[in-house]
């Protein structure tokens, strides 16, 4: 087929190879373009969260629907914000796992259906390995200003980055890819995880979460306290008044140094706050809420938060002193969070430079730029005709 030996060509005849990536891994219906791994050409992220923020969660098929309604425009305002046409693409990338089951489908299947249409290569992306590789975009097609800045204990700033402009968009890029072996934590609504990596593709899975992801012990803490889905910007914006030494929550103690677990820390919040309102363990946890003030709110939501970041740092910061990367990199929404990013700056030897926040939530940029060293790598090429989801699949 076609596809199968185009994907294959030497990397040396490819030196601007531009990989169109799809992601509907959740309720964000996205895609983006990636030139050579690094270049950041289009990232067009369509987010279905309003309609479930009634529900307090993502409805996968709610989701699902999203997603059929928006990949096409999707896909067609990438392309016209690269300023590309399907002949200039080179290759198709798509998230296949993990993720929801329906809003997986959809994505894959456009993704097959337009390989074929468009005669081009099929790569199929790991979601959490693509949350990683967001790190090596490091240009845009303008410069709009340059920083340089070097991070101390007390500044949760970038290492380094670099003003781009797509159009009328502006993002901070890293000033540099990181090097190997790398260090990667992965931190979002659905995955907690701590990789290293020796090369691309060549990596340990050291650590994952037992349970919850940090992600959604956030949404869930959120919930038990009163506060507004998604909850991470929720927590952040109450613990900003609150006090985080208040409240001695515990950590998890596991058997891995690498390993995590928020199912305890999750219950520990809700203990506290019966507690707090007066109420035994058996006063139910959907009335907690309306009972606690302002004040018990702010304070727990910044107990809570201080917790969550210590049990990631911690992990991070041994794994560090085990193996001694070269680079520490942070992949997921998760890594968004101002108190998890300071704590790294005080505790890790060296700086951590941050990807542009929309480049850290899903997106397709993140897919598109795996996608690019699958194919400079000749990597294995997906079949367009049976490519099937994996709705559970690990690293």
């Amino acid at each position: 087929m076609q596809w199968y030996v185009v994907g294959h060509i030497c990397y040396h005849l490819y030196v601007f190879m531009k990989i169109l990536g799809i992601e509907t891994s959740c309720d964000e219906t996205a895609c983006g373009i990636v030139e050579d791994g690094s270049k950041l050409l289009s990232n067009v992220v369509l987010s279905s969260i309003d309609l479930h923020k009634t529900y307090g969660g993502v409805v996968p098929e709610i989701a699902a629907r999203s997603h059929i309604e928006a990949i096409i425009p999707v896909i067609e305002q990438s392309l016209e914000q690269a300023k590309c046409s399907w002949d200039d693409i080179d290759g198709i990338a798509v998230t296949y796992g993990a993720g929801l089951g329906g809003s997986l489908l959809v994505g894959v299947m456009t993704a097959r259906t337009l390989a074929i249409a468009k005669n081009k290569p099929l790569y199929a992306i790991n979601h959490v390995e693509a949350h990683i590789y967001a790190n090596f975009l490091t240009a845009t097609g303008a410069v709009s200003s340059r920083s340089n800045h070097s991070s101390t204990a007390n500044d949760t700033a970038p290492a380094a980055v670099q003003e781009w402009r797509i159009g009328d968009d502006s993002y901070k890029l890293r000033a540099q890819q990181p090097e190997f072996p790398m260090l990667g934590l992965i931190v979002s609504g659905g995955h907690t995880q701590l990789v290293l990596w020796r090369d691309h593709f060549d990596y340990t899975l050291l650590g994952q979460t037992r349970d919850d992801a940090v992600g959604e012990a956030f949404d869930k803490v959120a919930k038990i306290i009163g506060l507004p889905y998604p909850g991470g910007p929720s927590i952040s914006s109450a613990a900003e008044t609150g006090d985080a030494e208040t409240y001695q929550l515990p950590k998890a103690r596991l058997d891995s140094a690498y390993e995590f677990s928020f199912s305890g820390l999750k219950t520990a919040v809700l203990r506290l706050a019966q507690n707090e309102i007066g109420h035994s363990h058996d006063f139910p946890s959907y009335k907690v809420a309306e009972n606690l003030s302002e004040s018990q709110r702010a304070n727990i939501a910044a107990s809570f938060q201080r917790i969550a970041a210590e049990t990631l740092v911690d992990a991070t910061l041994q794994a560090y002193d085990e193996h001694q990367p070269k680079s520490v990199v942070i992949g997921g929404g998760v890594a968004a969070n101002q108190e998890l990013r300071r704590q790294l700056a005080e505790r890790l030897p060296l700086p951590i430079e941050y990807q542009d926040i929309r480049l850290m939530t899903d997106n397709g940029a993140m897919v598109a730029t795996l996608g690019c060293y699958h194919a400079m790598r000749g990597q294995p090429i997906a079949n367009p005709e049976t490519l099937s989801i994996e709705p559970n699949l690990s690293m």
